[in-house]
This record gives C-alpha cells, sequence and structure tokens, in this order.
C-alpha cells in the first residue's frame, strides 16, 4: 500500500492510495501534540510501502517560524516511517527539507484535479480554509505560498468548522433589528453547520469554544452568546435566523474569490471538495458556474480528504 499523508495544524489526515483506507485525525499542533506518537501508530498498524506527505501545519503558532514546523513534522514522519516522500509547491517529491514543501496540499490535489477534469477551478473547502486553485492544461497558476494566495483571492481562510463567527459577520439580523456582535470566541461554523444539518456531530471533530457538548442544545447556546444574549432571552427562530445569516456571509466572502479568479483566468468549471464541499457547491451555483462534484466522483469520505488521496495516487505513479 502507498499512503498520502496530508498533515495540517488541527488535522491529519491519512488514505491509501487507491481511497479504501481513509482515517482523520484531530492533532492541534499547538496543544500538547501527539503527531509523533500517532504517525508511529499509523506506520505500525498499516505498514505502507511508501508514504506521500504534503504539509500545512508549518504555520501553526506554536511554532516560531515556518523553517521550526517544518523542521518538526518532518522528524515526525521520518521517525515513523521508513520510506516517506514530501511533495511540494513545484509539484516535485522530496526527501530532504525545503521550503517549498510548506503549504503545499493544494498542488497534489490539483494536478490530479486537473489531469481528471482539465480546466477548471479546484475549490476545497476544509476544517479551517477554503483553496480556490485556477487550472490550465492540466497545471495549476495558483502563487506558491499561502501569503501569495491570501493577496490573489487564491485562499480564503475560511471553513466549515474552526472559523470564529466573530470573523464571519459584523452584524445580524434580528427580528428585523440590526444587531452588533461580540468579538469574541463564542461559537464557530462547526456550530453554524451542525444546527442547520449540514454536518453531524460526528464530523463537529474540532473543540468547541467553550469546552461544552456538541449537541444541537449546545450549538445554539453558543450562537446566542454572539448577540450577547442565552436560550432564555432569544428563540430559537432567531438562533437559527444567526446561523442562516453566517452561512451566506461565509458563501458570499467565497463567492467574492471564485469570481476574482474566475474573471482573471477565464474559466468557469469548479470542482468542489471538502469537509465543507456543501459551501463550494453553493458558492460555484450561485456564480452560475458549472460544478463537478468530488463527492460525486469519488464518494464523501474521499472529498474530506482529497489531498492525501492525491499525494498517494500521485506516488504511485511516480515509480519512485
Amino acid at each position: 500500500m502507498i499512503l498520502g499523508i496530508d498533515i495540517g495544524g488541527a488535522n491529519t489526515k491519512i488514505s491509501s492510495d487507491d481511497g479504501t483506507l481513509i482515517e482523520l485525525h484531530y492533532i492541534p499542533l499547538w496543544k500538547n501534540s501527539k503527531l509523533p506518537e500517532t504517525l508511529l501508530d499509523i506506520a505500525k498498524r498499516l505498514e505502507p510501502e511508501k508514504a506521500g506527505v504534503v504539509i500545512t501545519g508549518e504555520l501553526a503558532d506554536c511554532f516560531p517560524d515556518k523553517d521550526a514546523g517544518l523542521s518538526y513534522i518532518i522528524d515526525a514522519v521520518n521517525n515513523a516511517f521508513k520510506n516517506a516522500y514530501f511533495f511540494d509547491s513545484n509539484g516535485v517529491f522530496l526527501k530532504e527539507k525545503r521550503r517549498s514543501i510548506a503549504a503545499a496540499n493544494w498542488m497534489a490535489s490539483a494536478l490530479v484535479v486537473g489531469k481528471e477534469f482539465g480546466d477548471c477551478i479546484f475549490l476545497d473547502t476544509g476544517s479551517t480554509t477554503t483553496d480556490i486553485i485556477p487550472i490550465k492544461n492540466g497545471k495549476p497558476l495558483a502563487g506558491k505560498t499561502d501569503f501569495e494566495r491570501l493577496k490573489l483571492g487564491e485562499l480564503v481562510y475560511s471553513g466549515a468548522l474552526r472559523t470564529n463567527i466573530a470573523a464571519v459577520l459584523k452584524s445580524v439580523n434580528i427580528g428585523g433589528e440590526i444587531s452588533r456582535i461580540s468579538c469574541e470566541f463564542f461559537a464557530i461554523t462547526a456550530d453554524v453547520y451542525l444546527l442547520l444539518g449540514m454536518i453531524s456531530p460526528k464530523n463537529y471533530t474540532c473543540d468547541t469554544p467553550d469546552g461544552a457538548g456538541k449537541t444541537i442544545v449546545d450549538a445554539k447556546r453558543r450562537l446566542a452568546r454572539v448577540v450577547c444574549a442565552d436560550l432564555e432571552e432569544i428563540t430559537g427562530d432567531e438562533v437559527l435566523s444567526i446561523a442562516r445569516q453566517a452561512m451566506e456571509a461565509q458563501v458570499n466572502d467565497i463567492k467574492e474569490a471564485l469570481v476574482l479568479v474566475s474573471s482573471k483566468y477565464g474559466i468557469k468549471s469548479v470542482v468542489a471538495c471538502g469537509l465543507g464541499e456543501f459551501l463550494g457547491k453553493r458558492a460555484a451555483q450561485e456564480c452560475g458556474f458549472e460544478l463537478i462534484s468530488i463527492s460525486e466522483k469519488y464518494g464523501k469520505e474521499i472529498s474530506k480528504v482529497f489531498p492525501a488521496y492525491a499525494v498517494a495516487q500521485l506516488l504511485r505513479d511516480a515509480h519512485i
């Protein structure tokens, strides 16, 4: 088996090259990270022939800089796997640490998508961010770093689970009145999509802001706090309205970047994937773009870990 591994700041995802084995591990690197131990366990359990690795976790604020983050993650991988290759933003597998390995999971996904679907915009909405990658003639044309992609509209730092509602909304309409919101870490997008039925409690894989549960009532309580209320002074319908407005704002944010990239490259076909694929799909549909769903083509589980699946595919085909 060839194993693909996508190591992010919050989640580590793995997939076999045939997509029959998929796992998602919540490992926040900034919080007593168990990454080395988890990778050792994965290697011992699965004993892959080779491992292809993409990394985005080097930006976690527990590291003084990206080089330190890369060193920590690469050392953990090499300590667990005897034959690991790191994929970089130039589309090359490397054995040694280079800066180009940082934040390159989108390159693996885009190369696989470009080969399969041709000219398109690859839109991957995960727990934390949304990648918007233009692809022409099978070649991704995006900026090579997160810093560049943020400036180009190719990275929207907004996702389906971990995004603070205070970063999505500045005000909400409640019963016809406009209310400002509290700029506190009271609720996250996972609460919105749990309440709206877009994710299940099982998919709520990150920590809750208040350390409480992941039930509908818990989510309502957290969303009520966004407007400095509790469930004694705000109705269920009003909380539901806050959730719907948060989703609309998040979709509009993705649409704005999607239109910018589409106009620049003249592409109106979108390939959407990720845990938050439903956000990418809605954004593409509201823009009137042609839509291809990775969930429908490959299955929902592969869609959630697509960079890991993609890098495993690329390593298999590389014959190294």
